[in-house]
This record gives C-alpha cells, structure tokens and sequence, in this order.
C-alpha cells in the first residue's frame, strides 16, 4: 500500500520550517512516505491527482489550511460519491468515520484519507491514520556495501524479510527491514548482530541512541566546530533528552577564537592552517579541557563553495574524535554542495565516536 502526502495552499507551500515540522510528525507515525505533492488554493489539477491516487490502495494525508479545509472536503465528497454535512464545526464527508478538532479519516474503497488543517504556529491536529505495516530501521558501520549485502539478504531469506539499503556515508549504512507475511524481524535483526558483532545498531534514530546509551553510562559530550557551523550540535540537540549527555560546542569560525577558547597555538595555524590535522587535534583536545566532557569531537574544513586551493580543495574536511583514553583525526573529502558537505561532516564525526569506543556503543 502506498504512502502519499499532499500539501494543499500557499501558506503550506512557502513556510519551509512548518512543513519540515508537518513532515517529520507524518514522518513518526508512517513507516514510509512513497510520494509527496504540492498544490495551491486554485490548482484543477488537484482533483485529477486524487482521483487517480484512490485508484489504488493507498493510507493518504492531505495537509490544508483554513482556506482549503472545506475545497479539500468538497473534492474528496465528488471523487468518492459522497456529500459534505457538518461535524463538530467542520465541514466533512459524511461517510468521515473517526474525526477530531481539524482532523477527520475517511475510508473509501482499500484507501485511507486522513485530512488535517494545519495552522501556522500551532501543534498539528492529530493523525488518525494508523501505520499497521511492520518495518524496522538497524545501522551497519564498517561494512562496504556489497559485502553487507551478500551476507545479510541470505539471513533476510530465511527470516522472510526484504531489505532496502542507503550508504549515508562511506562506511555507514542505513537498512529498512520489511517483514513478509511470515517474517519474524526481531529473530532477523538478532542474528544480524551475532553475525556482525560491533558493526550493528538497532535503532532508527542514532542521536537518539546516542543520547541513550550516552546516559545510562553518565558520560557527557562536546563539540568543536569550524565549518560546520553548529550543524554537530543541532543533530543532537534536536532529540528530546539532549540536556543530559551534551555539555556544549564552541563553534570557532575565526583563527583568533580557536587560539582563545580552544587554546589552539598559533604556530599550528600559521604553519598547517586551520584546516589541518593539527588544528583540529588540538580543537578536540580544548573543547574536552574546557567541558570536562568525556568525549569531543572536532570538524575543520572547506564546505565551500569558495575558499578551496590545490592543497585542499572544497570539500576537504578533518575531524577528530577524542575520549578520555584514545583519539583518532582523519581527513576526509566530501563532494556536493556546501550545506550536503555540512551534512556529510556531521555524519563521519557521529561514525568516528561510535568508534572510539566500540565497546560501549556496540554492546548488545
């Protein structure tokens, strides 16, 4: 069964940060998201859009504001033979079968329609639909694609589940698993675990995990960042119990800040520059002195799209990775634009603490 979203109104359409919002609370509640539309207050082609997508099976959310609440309702009434009455203040479908304040589904055929109205600002009305598809997210670390997959879709066999593999980045892969009718996930993801000890982690949201596994050991982080830009930090801080494991990041974007709350020396500077091995050492090294946190990581690089040379060109970044035993500084080059080359930063540094000390974040 497919999962489809559609944004109906201008207002949707041009408050980026509310959509982000809209999607990541669809995001919670489906296992997938297969396709997502945009249409404004006047798009005909709207109807057409509907009526082809209840065609098939599908759980749909159409997302409306004040203005579209009602043309939604009226269009939904036309495709799927029906009539508008009024419901708790809200003009809906009669055959609307479970409804709340600015939500209400409706089952036509094999298909779900869950109808919200969003208002800007304001908590999203609840989702009605309800996901029943049985899917779950594990994280491979230290494996190359090909190799993950010649091992783990003869385990997938037997426990009759499918597969679906991302490479985030070198060295870190994302895998969604799909039960079957008979597949049994919990046995699946067990055996992929005992199959590759230490490369495996069980959950969808690794800050998340991070955060967990972080707490329950009463260990603490924090961040250096040059050009990433306070980007290490938001993946952590957007999760929900952040304030117990993150102590802060200092992010340094001037050689002069580095030297005076990273205690960089400026012979490093001068002699390597700032994006260097050696500047980044020592900003990893002065951001745990300065938190007294139990592991640092530090980011230094060219995100570009300027301010690349020969030497080191855009997309050259280095990151290092400290605990209170061991620490690892690696350079990397990241291709894209400058917010994926962000992104991909963030990543390696996330992966680089995972592995300096394998034996916590890795345990069963």
């Amino acid at each position: 069964m497919k999962r489809d979203v559609i944004f109906v109104g201008n207002r949707l359409i041009l408050n980026d940060a509310f959509e982000r919002y809209i999607l990541r609370s669809i995001k919670n509640r489906l296992t997938s998201i297969d396709s997502i539309s945009y249409f404004d207050e006047s798009d005909k082609g709207l109807f057409l859009h509907l009526e082809a997508l209840l065609k098939n099976d599908s759980k749909l959310i159409i997302v409306t504001t004040k203005n579209t609440f009602t043309i939604v309702g009226k269009l939904l009434s036309t495709v799927t033979a029906d009539n508008q009455i009024l419901k708790e203040q809200m003009l809906i479908p009669s055959r609307a079968n479970i409804l709340e304040h600015g939500s209400y589904l409706l089952n036509h055929n094999n298909s779900e329609i869950n109808v919200l109205l969003a208002t800007e600002g304001k908590t999203l009305p609840p989702i009605l639909i309800d996901d029943e598809s049985r899917l779950a997210t594990i994280h491979l670390f230290n494996e190359e694609l090909l190799s993950a997959q010649t091992l783990l879709e003869p385990l997938a066999q037997n426990f009759d589940v499918r597969l679906e593999f991302s490479e985030l980045i070198e060295g870190w892969l994302k895998i969604k698993i799909h039960t079957r009718r008979h597949g049994n996930l919990a046995q699946f993801i067990a055996s992929a675990r005992g199959l590759m000890h230490h490369k495996v982690i069980a959950a969808s949201n690794i800050a998340a995990f991070i955060i967990e596994r972080l707490g329950s050991h009463h260990k603490k982080l924090s961040f250096a960042e040059s050009c990433s830009g306070g980007s290490l930090a938001h993946f952590f801080t957007s999760q929900s119990g952040a304030s117990a494991i993150f102590e802060g990041s200092l992010v340094t974007y001037s050689n002069t800040l580095k030297a005076n709350w990273l205690a960089v020396d400026d012979e490093s500077i001068e002699t390597h520059g700032a994006v260097s091995a050696e500047v980044v050492l020592q900003m990893s090294e002065g951001s745990m002195n300065v938190s007294f946190a139990d592991y640092a990581l530090a980011i230094s690089g060219v995100a570009g799209p300027t301010g690349g040379t020969d030497a080191k060109p855009v997309g050259t970044v280095y990151i290092s990775a400290r605990s209170k035993t061991s620490v690892h500084t690696e350079r990397f080059h990241f291709e894209g634009d400058r917010n994926y080359i962000q992104e991909q930063s963030v990543l390696m540094a996330v992966k680089m603490l995972l592995n300096i000390d394998r034996e916590m974040f890795f345990a069963a």
